[in-house]
């Protein structure tokens, strides 16, 4: 990568293996959760994901790309450690640790759409800036929810 654009490029391809493999990896957190409202966050974060995926493939034919991903370690890590904590934690400290994993996804999602929406503002590309901020928004309100929801309840119990 020797360019702005190269990095771009490479980074947007990141997210989307990313956003893929969560596809795969949120029913697994759904079904070792507990309690109505944490499964909810998670099924409806899974729809969100989805939905994600297609405005990433908007964005990557706003910039004459086909959609693709490249293999993200970083998300792999997140994963394989949210993996261990469902066959690890047991008991009231099992929610907990689960929102507390599923945070480190959204900060790490967060981090990577902010960069991208930057990128592509410096880069012209509008479009993509736009259907970037409203990813990079969705991702800010999931992480507030599950704030919320240690904060109200999962913590305390």
């Amino acid at each position: 990568m020797k360019t702005l654009s190269d990095a771009f490029e490479h980074t947007l391809q990141d997210i989307y293996y990313a956003e893929n493999a969560l596809t795969k990896a949120l029913p697994k957190v759904q079904d070792a959760a507990t309690g109505k409202k944490l499964k909810d966050a998670i099924a409806e974060h899974l729809e969100e994901t989805k939905e994600q995926i297609k405005l990433l493939d908007k964005v990557f034919k706003s910039i004459g790309k086909k959609a693709s991903g490249e293999k993200c370690d970083a998300i792999e890590g997140l994963i394989k450690e949210t993996e261990g904590i469902i066959k690890e934690a047991s008991g009231k400290a099992k929610n907990a640790m689960l929102i507390g994993a599923s945070q480190a996804i959204e900060h790490y999602e967060i981090a990577r759409y902010g960069t991208l929406r930057e990128w592509a503002k410096v880069l012209g590309h509008d479009e993509a800036h736009d259907l970037l901020t409203q990813i990079l928004d969705q991702e800010k309100a999931a992480n507030s929810k599950l704030t919320n929801l240690a904060v109200s309840e999962i913590n305390e119990a």
